[in-house]
């Protein structure tokens, strides 16, 4: 009867004709869709942030008005061009605006929730899919990820989709995802890589004494032998990602990136007394970010509970069967990618970012709402509360640090920026502003949208590297070379941290040398140590922007010169401080008219 349970719950499609499974599918996708911008309408049409500003978007841009994969307005990082492809198209169909990126990648989410839900539904039963896919649907770091345009959410979906082809073990499917995985992200490859070491292992230390209960436990737990000539199929979405090395390798002399990329992400990483502290971390992320602990903790408590039995009644205690886990050979399966990702995103990556782990996350969710589904009689209401806390967390800031594009504090990151540009585009066209990136780039670009394609004069940015003390003195000794100053909070700063934890001297040191952690300066503050008082000042829910107008003598002024009375024609390098401007902005009705332009 047992085995009756898990056909019924988990394995209905196969039974049903190919054309009616693609219709619910396709029924399923319209329904997370629409969803999706349902709830992200508020969303669609702001501007560009952080790493979207700063790498995916150009290089989309690029491949958009180029037709090379290889980005020329930006130092290649050397990630595979899938997503930056879907976006070119978008465009090249729909016309360039935030309002299609975001809508293309909000695609791009549907298609995930549906092979996640697909996944759950196949591994375990039709409730627990549900479930689990509204959980990760709210899911802070996931939710926000579905409309910004980055590659480590489409990543993850398509990893769902192969999770979902190796479970239902079809070869060919599962490395059709795996690979259209890696090619959206490079590190997605750890998947099928974890796969295939445990089905090689599984290989060596299988039983081969006679039937016996130990035996017996495990074939539960190890992959069934039948897959076993499967497992080479794991290695082969390593192709596509190769190629596509080979091709960067061949167009710009570097395999994994530019170096400064490589430095940061990978050679200053590997440092033994990092790996553990970046192990914690990514295990916060994993069990207890944003309400995860309440997941977590439901769980584990389930798990002192017998299984909920199906059929009872008050009549026949005994007639009913207990519920089904998920198999222990796909668990085992999960916790193989699981660990893979702990292990490898502890080792590499500057930034210990919670996007990275989007590709295992909702496996862990989905194994802690299997085991409520399992063994609490009450699970419903446990998971509908772990989703109001979901939802909270989208809305208000948690006390700790996260990164803004976590939950919907990179909107106001956003609003924050797009009015502070307005303020300087008004009060100080053409004048040269110090600021830090990404800001130098949102007053450099006007495609963006941060700042209008038709500004009579472009401002002229000295970038700095942050808010910092140093930073801040840095600017301080060249005054000479701006006029006006925007300067905002790069990091978020709980007022009442968690256990005190971030007034900790020694924790902030740790930070500040293995996650490049710095404090930046109060408006009040920068504005006295540069000799400037402040213009403009606005905070939102613990972020700020200020602008701040330096005070000089007023210089003569030279004809043809810039507001200072000096020349910039050319970008100016002093003292760790940098003057840029973008010499071949595209107005965005160039973009829309499919204008190319070699540089």
């Amino acid at each position: 009867m047992a085995a009756r349970l898990a056909a019924q719950s988990g394995k209905k499609t196969r039974s049903h004709p190919a054309s009616s499974a693609w219709a619910q599918e396709f029924l399923l996708f319209a329904l997370f869709f629409a969803g999706l911008m349902l709830l992200h309408a508020p969303l669609l049409r702001l501007p560009y942030f952080w790493d979207e500003a700063g790498y995916y978007v150009p290089v989309a841009r690029d491949l958009f008005l180029t037709g090379s994969p290889i980005p020329q307005s930006t130092p290649s990082n050397a990630h595979p061009p899938l997503v930056m492809a879907w976006l070119a198209l978008a465009w090249r169909v729909f016309g360039y605006s935030t309002l299609v990126t975001r809508t293309a990648m909000l695609a791009l989410s549907a298609f995930s929730l549906l092979g996640l839900f697909r996944l759950s539904r196949t591994a375990a039963n039709l409730s627990v899919a549900w479930a689990t896919t509204a959980l990760v649907a709210v899911f802070p770091v996931y939710f926000t990820q579905s409309s910004l345009a980055q590659v480590d959410l489409p990543a993850a979906g398509f990893t769902f989709w192969a999770l979902a082809a190796y479970v239902e073990d079809r070869p060919w499917k599962q490395v059709l995802w795996f690979s259209a995985a890696a090619l959206a992200k490079e590190t997605a490859v750890l998947a099928p890589l974890a796969l295939f070491g445990w089905e090689l292992l599984g290989y060596f230390i299988r039983p081969s004494s006679k039937e016996s209960s130990k035996e017996t436990r495990w074939k539960e737990i190890l992959p069934p032998v039948g897959r076993r000539t499967h497992a080479l199929y794991l290695l082969l979405p390593v192709v596509p990602l190769a190629g596509w090395y080979a091709y960067h390798y061949s167009k710009t002399g570097f395999l994994l990136g530019n170096p400064e990329f490589f430095r940061y992400n990978v050679a200053a990483t590997l440092n033994p007394l990092r790996v553990p502290l970046a192990l914690g971390m990514r295990l916060w992320q994993l069990f207890g970010y944003f309400g995860l602990y309440l997941l977590t903790l439901a769980g584990l408590l389930a798990m002192l509970r017998p299984p909920q039995l199906e059929g009872k009644t008050e009549k026949k205690i005994d007639a009913g069967v207990a519920r089904p886990r998920i198999s222990l050979s796909t668990q085992a399966a999960f916790l193989c990618v699981v660990l893979a990702y702990l292990a490898f995103m502890s080792a590499v990556g500057g930034a210990v970012l919670a996007r990275y782990m989007l590709p295992v996350v909702p496996l862990v969710i989905l194994v802690l709402v299997s085991t409520l589904w399992r063994r609490a009689r009450y699970w419903k209401l446990i998971v509908g509360a772990v989703a109001i806390a979901f939802v909270v967390g989208l809305f208000s800031n948690p006390p700790y640090g996260f990164s803004l594009e976590d939950n919907l504090a990179y909107r106001d990151y956003i609003v924050l920026h797009e009015e502070a540009s307005r303020f300087l585009t008004m009060r100080y066209p053409g004048e040269r502003v110090l600021t830090a990136w990404p800001a130098s780039d949102e007053l450099t670009r006007p495609w963006l949208g941060y700042i209008s394609a038709n500004a009579s004069q472009p401002f002229r940015v000295a970038r700095i590297e942050d808010f910092s003390v140093s930073q801040i003195d840095v600017a301080a000794r060249a005054r000479e070379r701006f006029d006006v100053a925007l300067v905002f909070s790069t990091k978020y700063q709980p007022p009442h941290p968690l256990f005190g934890i971030d007034n900790w001297e020694a924790w902030q040191r740790i930070k500040e040398k293995f996650f490049g952690y710095h404090r930046d300066l109060l408006p009040e503050d920068i504005a006295q140590r540069l000799g400037g008082t402040i213009a403009y000042h606005k905070e939102r829910n613990g972020q700020w922007v200020a602008v701040i107008a330096i005070e000089r003598e007023q210089d003569a002024r030279v004809p043809g010169s810039g507001p200072a009375g000096r020349s910039l024609s050319h970008p100016h390098q002093m003292a760790g401080m940098r003057l840029d401007h973008d010499p071949d902005g595209l107005a965005r009705a160039q973009l829309e008219s499919v204008a190319r332009r070699q540089r």
